[in-house]
């Protein structure tokens, strides 16, 4: 019999070794693997190595009748596999149980995203009087000039942003790095927040180079960005909710729509595989057809 926690202490290794995943992915990881070692001791299975497929299809059963979401019942399943998958290599099985389970795939929904005259009308909404203020429309003009994901964004140091290229490093998934440049209207954001707004929310407290702080001058979480979008919306004239994605969604679509190559979109949002990319184009595609739709004298 296999020690369970010998094989998951090595399909960690392979993960942070040869996959480079990055923390949160392998944490991931662990929780699907621990929350299915519990449903094999609720069902009296003792080794991990003598799962078979019978039982994968009875915790997919398990799982649907928890009333999970079809998206989160997925990344459990892919878990276990990749999981299984790792000790077939390693000939600890014979066989993945998981392999062969499969979960009907839902309809994708297009990425929402704002109109450029609805970012304006957030950009507007945003006070500069304020040390708040200035942060607020520096945070919410970085997101949108690069793209970047929220939780790239709260781990920016002082140092990745060149000032001088106008570029910002990006610490992506996976370990992974990538310059993104920005524009003139993030430049002058960041300017005035860093020189000024962030000196003032840092009095009194120990000095850090995280480039986003909170109002205690502690640094922002991804919850706080929420709240502060959240907070901007509010006081915008628009009607629509927000979320952070929706500001890298807008990204995105805004560069295609203005001839930007889905290539070099690829490389500024940090997809590794082009297919995360294309979805895009369906977005500017369906924005293509509607246009069409409302002023086409015969359509």
């Amino acid at each position: 019999m296999a020690n369970v926690n010998v094989l998951v202490k090595l399909f960690v290794e392979y993960l942070q070794m040869e996959k480079n995943s990055a923390q949160y992915t392998i944490e991931h990881y662990q929780y699907e693997i621990s929350e299915f070692l519990m449903f094999m001791s609720e069902q009296g299975i003792e080794d991990v190595c003598s799962v078979q497929y019978l039982d994968a299809r009875l915790y997919l059963t398990v799982l649907y009748e928890r009333k999970l979401a079809r998206k989160t019942v997925a990344k459990k399943i892919s878990s276990l596999r990749s999981f299984y998958k790792f000790l077939l290599r390693e000939k600890y099985v014979e066989e993945n149980p998981f392999a062969l389970v499969t979960i009907p795939k839902a309809e994708k929904r297009l990425p929402e995203f704002f109109y450029e005259n609805e970012l304006q009308q957030l950009f507007q909404a945003c006070e500069t009087q304020t040390p708040l203020g200035q942060r607020n429309k520096a945070l919410l003009e970085l997101l949108y000039a690069t793209g970047m994901r929220v939780s790239e964004c709260c781990q920016l140091k002082l140092k990745d942003v060149d000032f001088f290229l106008s570029t910002v490093l990006v610490h992506g998934k996976g370990q992974k790095e990538r310059y993104v440049p920005f524009g003139r209207q993030a430049k002058d954001a960041l300017e005035q927040y860093i020189n000024c707004g962030r000196k003032k929310l840092m009095t009194g407290n120990t000095v850090h180079d995280q480039l986003f702080v909170n109002y205690r001058g502690g640094s922002l979480s991804t919850r706080g960005v929420r709240k502060i979008l959240d907070g901007i919306i509010e006081k915008s004239a628009l009607n629509s909710h927000i979320h952070p994605h929706m500001l890298r969604h807008s990204f995105a679509t805004h560069l295609l729509n203005n001839g930007a190559d889905l290539r070099s979109v690829q490389e500024l949002l940090g997809h590794a595989f082009l297919t995360s990319t294309q979805i895009y184009t369906h977005v500017t595609n369906e924005h293509l057809r509607k246009t069409y739709m409302a002023h086409h004298p015969r359509a």
